[in-house]
């Protein structure tokens, strides 16, 4: 008699897998997966790797109120926690938690953003060259948010109309900005730089580049079309880690960064200035020369113009547009 083979049963996928298949179900981006797995994981080890699902609302607050209270994290990253566990619970686990009233809530930082001069762009600008000077540029001739300009396509490059449309920026939103006319020119050299890599990547079978999956279905073809290549590429290809396909990705952010350090450095500027600093002066500098604010709200793409209001402090000169009385005598 032949001995019964028993088919094991497939194992129940692992509760982090559960959490990335999810978060890939609601098309969030791949760093917001990064950041919600590492809190998971975070939250999991600091009550002994206890299964979430026998834990509740104590233990979320109990989490939370040490973020806040013992690694004194910003009220940003405590919320950013927080998010993760809720999506945790309410997404994957299928657990709705009581409001969390007793959560010690980080204190919200009330910083003015830091804003360069005209004269303080002009140098760091100027000590930029090559692709991250044109990304430079682009940032506070458009302002564009860091990832914004990353992520920027070539068909949403408008010559025509000198405008530039921003797809799925902060809040899913799409708007339009400017194209500085100082820009046009600059950036037809690039992208006629640009065009041989894509001839070369379509030669090559490797052209495709990453579309949201609704319009990868949708437009099958889309992928390997030029209006679709980031206008700001990488270097070299790399591996999907969703998909594990081989593709050209846009550039990665943090070497823009690194080219706007050193600019700030060879500039001798004492202002912490990064990327994002360059957006905050765009908007300054807008207000400054009399532009209405719902314009420079718009361009931003703000949803409250109560955030654009931020920026009017520049407007102010000294304490409140108060002389001092030092300057009276």
């Amino acid at each position: 008699m032949e001995p019964v083979s028993i088919e094991k049963a497939p194992a129940a996928p692992k509760l982090l897998d559960q959490v990335r298949a999810r978060i890939r179900v609601k098309h969030y981006s791949i760093r917001t997966e990064t950041q919600y797995v590492q809190w998971v994981k975070r939250y999991i080890y600091f009550h002994d790797k206890r299964h979430p699902r026998d834990l509740g609302a104590p233990e979320v607050e109990a989490f939370l109120t040490d973020l806040a209270v013992v690694g004194k994290v910003a009220a940003s990253t405590q919320n950013q926690a927080l998010a993760a566990l809720l999506f945790l619970y309410r997404e994957v686990l299928g657990i709705e938690l009581p409001w969390l009233n007793d959560v010690t809530r980080a204190k919200p930082s009330r910083r003015l953003p830091v804003v360069l001069t005209q004269a303080e762009v002009r140098a760091v600008l100027g000590r930029m060259d090559g692709v991250y000077g044109l990304m430079g540029r682009l940032l506070y001739g458009t302002g564009m948010r860091l990832m914004e300009c990353v992520r920027l396509r070539v068909k949403d490059v408008d010559f025509g109309r000198n405008e530039i449309l921003i797809r799925e920026g902060k809040g899913g939103k799409d708007r339009v900005t400017m194209l500085p006319a100082a820009l046009a020119q600059p950036l037809v050299e690039h992208l006629q730089r640009r065009r041989l890599i894509y001839d070369d990547d379509v030669a090559a079978g490797l052209a495709a580049v990453w579309l949201p999956d609704a319009l990868a279905r949708k437009y099958p073809n889309a992928a390997t079309e030029w209006g679709w290549q980031y206008v700001f590429c990488s270097g070299s290809h790399s591996t999907d880690p969703r998909g594990g396909q081989v593709r050209r990705h846009h550039v990665d952010e943090k070497l823009l960064q690194r080219a706007m350090k050193k600019a700030v450095t060879a500039a001798h500027l004492a202002k912490p200035a990064t990327p994002h600093t360059l957006r905050h002066s765009f908007a300054t500098h807008l207000l400054e020369s009399g532009q209405d604010i719902r314009t420079v709200q718009e361009l931003l793409g703000h949803a409250d113009v109560s955030t654009t209001m931020i920026y009017t402090h520049v407007l102010n000169k000294g304490g409140h547009g108060v002389i001092s009385p030092l300057d009276r005598l």
